[in-house]
């Protein structure tokens, strides 16, 4: 065969591979529009006139005549009391229980609370479980089985299209699958909720050996119920929201007697009993109906992105922050600042520089390399550090053992590390929190990163109370100094210290290895704030 001919007889070969990888490519992309909303059902939230006549709706309104036009607030700051609440409020729940969430884990409290949703939906209360596509690995067939009940409907805000590997909906639909509902409540009868910054999951109950997330949540009745069954019910209407019914081929009986014989070994764990024990033991019920549960009244409003953010479309004062701009003011005295993934950007860099040269006193939380679990958030936030110093700003980070004192290890440049390159023994800060002026108090779902302030989707309460201000400016003043190293410039060389208090000062990150030093180095020029 002459080599003309070889040459030709290739070059076909190659033309016909590659018109078959771009046919098969077309049909991926086909095969991943997703399916249309037509026929998709109708519902809101237990009207106030209804709710009135519910157990709970008549213990809120008892303690809500005493108190107009406010809302009462209850710090959740305990994981097992957080997981309590939430399993009290569904067993107490006689109508409605409303539930959205970015992350719910397939382990033990991912399961217990699914149960608890379960048991109220076969008491008759209709259950509304609306989730992110991301962030529930495994449950599928789980959370498909569940919707089959005729109490509850599961839906899921941006899905993916391939089920068994959602990262390939990054390649085919990169915009919108880069888009994500970061928002946590869980609203029972439209008459209490708990909102704030845990997911569902046991690192977020305290319910794991391995890192455990130092979160906050707040319960609250009173008007802000109402504004946040109104936002639920906005989301789970919303273009992004698709029942999971026309995603997930419902189980066979097979996976349903696995579902119930893996769900029996869970409930039977030493685990799940102590969990039950901490529901039973929590006083949330009967202390409200006897009007002695620990309830702060204050002014409080909901700030939420529009919906339409999952898909791009949302006009910028339509977006969480912008409310939150025009309910906070111009900070004129203080700013404490609790936020596990900061990447203030060179604007928000900007803004805090500002105010700190303007008098006002801005304290700033957030982990440290040694207690993150997201190494590229962390130099994201590094390369603003000494500037944010230089102003007067003062920074602490979170040791990732807390309330124990700084081992010799710490000392070591080589420190106690969890295998892995990202993710830490110990503790990991996840509250997202902040008090100003000694007036107003934020908790919520939102960090102050790009990703929470342009991509994901937030949620959170202004709360005008004086009292939840000072406590966050309290724990600036009394456990941070504590459980953080406060970062310092080195007069000498310009370099950064980590204090501590008990110790000299360190002039590398404590309790990291040179590797992840490395990395937190190699990302920190490079342009990817608006990932972050």
């Amino acid at each position: 065969m002459s080599n003309l001919a070889h040459f030709e007889i290739k070059s076909a070969l190659s033309a016909t591979a590659r018109w078959l990888a771009a046919a098969a490519l077309a049909g991926l992309l086909a095969a991943c529009a997703l399916p249309p909303l037509e026929g998709r059902s109708e519902s809101e939230a237990l009207p106030t006139a209804e709710m009135r006549d519910t157990p709970l709706g008549s213990a809120v309104g008892v303690l809500a005549k005493e108190h107009p036009g406010l809302t009462g607030i209850h710090t959740l700051e305990d994981p097992r009391e957080a997981f309590a609440a939430r399993v009290q409020m569904a067993q107490h729940a006689q109508r409605t229980l409303d539930v959205q969430y970015y992350i719910w884990r397939n382990d033990t409290t991912g399961h217990l609370l699914l149960e608890a949703l379960h048991s109220a939906a076969d008491r008759g209360v209709r259950v509304r479980l609306l989730l992110d596509d991301l962030g529930h690995s495994g449950l599928d067939e789980e959370l498909a089985a569940l919707d089959a009940h005729p109490q509850v409907e599961v839906r899921l805000f941006n899905p993916f299209l391939f089920r068994p590997f959602k990262p390939l909906g990054f390649v085919t639909d990169f915009s919108r699958a880069n888009r994500r509902m970061h928002n946590k409540s869980f609203t029972a009868d439209n008459a209490i909720t708990v909102v704030g910054g845990r997911n569902v999951g046991d690192e977020y109950f305290g319910a794991t050996d391995g890192v455990l997330f130092a979160d906050l949540d707040v319960l609250a009745i009173g008007p802000a119920v109402e504004q946040i069954s109104s936002s639920f019910d906005a989301y789970w209407a919303s273009a992004s929201a698709y029942p999971i019914a026309s995603l997930v081929t419902p189980p066979s009986a097979e996976a349903l007697t696995a579902f119930r014989d893996r769900n029996a070994l869970v409930e039977r764990s030493e685990l799940a009993a102590s969990y039950k024990q901490a529901v039973r033991e929590m006083p949330f019920y009967g202390s409200l109906i006897r009007k002695d549960y620990s309830l702060v009244w204050a002014p409080a409003h909901l700030v939420v992105d529009d919906p339409s953010k999952g898909l791009a479309l949302a006009e910028p004062e339509q977006l969480l922050l912008h409310h939150m701009t025009e309910a906070v003011g111009v900070p004129t005295r203080s700013v404490d600042l609790v936020s596990p993934y900061f990447v203030p950007t060179d604007a928000g860099t900007d803004y805090f520089v500002g105010l700190a040269l303007r008098g006002v006193r801005v304290r700033i939380l957030t982990n440290s390399l040694a207690a993150t679990d997201v190494l590229a958030v962390h130099s994201g936030y590094a390369r603003h550090r000494q500037r944010l110093l230089a102003a007067g700003v003062a920074l602490y980070e979170l040791k990732p053992d807390p309330t124990g004192p700084a081992s010799s290890a710490a000392r070591k440049e080589e420190g106690h590390r969890m295998p892995g390159s990202s993710g830490s023994s110990g503790t990991s800060l996840h509250a997202k929190t902040f008090g100003v002026d000694m007036e107003r108090a934020f908790v919520g779902s939102f960090n102050f990163d790009p990703r929470s302030a342009r991509l994901n989707t937030e949620l959170g309460l202004i709360i005008d109370s004086p009292q939840l201000a000072a406590a966050i400016a309290q724990a600036f003043d009394v456990r941070v100094p504590v459980s953080s190293w406060k970062l310092q410039l080195d007069p000498e060389s310009g370099g950064l210290l980590w204090i501590d208090g008990a110790h000299p000062p360190l002039s590398i990150e404590p309790m990291t290895t040179w590797w992840q030093r490395f990395v937190v180095r190699l990302l920190e020029p490079l342009p990817i704030d608006w990932m972050l």
